[in-house]
């Protein structure tokens, strides 16, 4: 105990902390961009040390063997960064590939060749459960071709409003036609 009270051990990481600790955030920011990060990138590598330091040998200089870990952690934190932003590219990447295949896929689509007469009649039972507006506001814009602002003049509504009721039927169509899928699916294929 020094005369504070203090056990020494636990004075000796007072001030190692207390002389240290700023400087080692600051750097660890520099990398990380995030205070809170950096911290904690600081606080690991303190403890680490503190805990460890009776197995390191009496030649390590404190500072120097927790700025060696501050930089490794911060190397480490940088990589698992880079790794899900290319992660996340790569998602992105996936997802405009297979948008890019639906629209192609839906261009291509010829609906008249596509669905049987059993199945056309599958979709006509779906679309005539919808209200009477929002079938008509469906078929305006699927087969009619129409922009949502054209249905919404027309239909003396908002282009909110359109929208809702478009979302409303693709909802219920989906839910409705999810059981026949494998049906389209044996009509496309056959």
């Amino acid at each position: 105990m020094n005369r504070n009270g203090i056990p020494i051990e636990l004075a000796s990481f007072n001030r190692l902390f207390t002389e240290y600790n700023e400087r080692f955030v600051r750097f660890a920011l520099t990398y990380v961009d995030d205070y809170m990060e950096a911290e904690d990138i600081v606080m690991e590598a303190m403890t680490y040390y503190w805990e460890n330091r009776a197995r390191l040998d009496n030649e390590v200089h404190p500072p120097t063997y927790i700025f060696a870990s501050i930089k490794n952690k911060c190397l480490n934190h940088l990589r698992d960064r880079q790794y899900r932003q290319a992660l996340s590219e790569q998602l992105q990447e996936h997802a405009a590939w297979k948008l890019s295949l639906q629209i192609a896929t839906l261009e291509a689509c010829n609906p008249e060749e596509l669905l049987s007469k059993e199945m056309h009649e599958v979709v006509s039972r779906a679309l005539n459960r919808l209200p009477e507006t929002t079938r008509q506001i469906f078929l305006m814009h699927r087969f009619g071709e129409k922009s949502y602002r054209e249905i919404a003049l027309e239909m003396n509504m908002s282009v909110r409003g359109v929208e809702y009721h478009i979302n409303k039927a693709t909802r219920s169509l989906k839910k409705y036609l999810r059981n026949y899928l494998p049906l389209l699916l044996y009509l496309l294929h056959y």
